[in-house]
């Protein structure tokens, strides 16, 4: 089954802390793409794709107790 990032407007306001990243460039104009279509900015979706991928993240070779 195919999941699907669904971004609202919903913003973040717990405390935060400054990190910085290299990305490839390629990967930050898909993001600026999507920062375009929806409006939202880099930081907003950065962090939704982040919350997304942890949520749903599979480690291989994890036990399942």
């Amino acid at each position: 089954m195919d999941k699907k990032l669904k971004v609202t407007m919903k913003k973040y306001t717990g405390e935060t802390s400054v990190v910085s990243l290299r990305m490839p460039n390629e990967l930050i104009s898909k993001l600026d793409d999507v920062c375009e279509k929806t409006g939202r900015t880099r930081n907003e979706l950065i962090i939704k794709s982040l919350d997304f991928a942890l949520e749903n993240i599979e480690i291989e070779g994890e036990d399942d107790d």
